[in-house]
Order: structure tokens, then C-alpha cells, then sequence
């Protein structure tokens, strides 16, 4: 063996290709904001319209509505219609064992 390699394992290799984490990064920049975690954080704990999730984020309600709109365009939340109102609620299901990660290393 050459000096400076090592020797590889029959370990199975990383799932993914450059371009789907590409994709992965890019949602994780939409993300990476404090008022977009704060409506996972609140999401996770059921559904909230856009003006609740305004007031809690202390945020103007069309503010809310464009993070709301980046965070859909993601995947990570859904909408429903009830009348008038509309109720957002998360769809990505993975987003709470991310979410605890982010409150593990940084809330604690």
C-alpha cells in the first residue's frame, strides 16, 4: 500500500449522489432562519393559521406568509382550507429528529 492511503472496508457507501444532496442543501438553507424554525417548532405540536404563527414569530402576518411559502415549496408543510381560514401543519415527517437535533445542540 502507498504511503498516505488507507485501506478500504466492505462498508456499503453512502446513499445519495452530489446532486440529491445538492437538493438537501438547499432545503436546509430555507431552514436555516430563526422565525422558519420557530413554525417547525410550533408545527410540530399541531396546526396553527398564518396569523397564530405571525403572532408567535412576532412577525407581520404577510411576513409569516413568505417564509410559510419558502417552507412549502420544500416539502415541509401542507395547507388545508377550513372556511376562511387556512391551517398549515408539517408533511415532512423527518423534520421533528431534526428538529430535536437543532434544540439538543443549541436549547440546551
Amino acid at each position: 500500500m502507498k504511503k498516505g492511503t488507507t485501506k478500504t472496508t466492505a462498508a456499503a457507501k453512502p446513499k445519495g449522489s452530489v446532486r440529491e444532496l445538492g437538493d438537501a442543501a438547499e432545503c436546509l438553507k430555507t431552514l436555516a432562519h430563526p422565525v422558519r424554525l420557530r413554525m417547525v417548532q410550533l408545527l410540530l405540536h399541531g396546526r396553527y393559521t398564518v396569523g397564530e404563527l405571525a403572532a408567535d414569530c412576532e412577525v407581520p402576518d404577510n411576513v409569516a406568509s413568505e417564509h410559510l411559502r419558502l417552507l412549502q415549496r420544500c416539502g415541509f408543510f401542507t395547507s388545508e382550507r377550513e372556511g376562511r381560514r387556512v391551517f398549515y401543519q408539517v408533511a415532512e415527517p423527518h423534520l421533528e429528529k431534526l428538529m430535536a437535533c437543532i434544540e439538543g445542540r443549541f436549547l440546551s
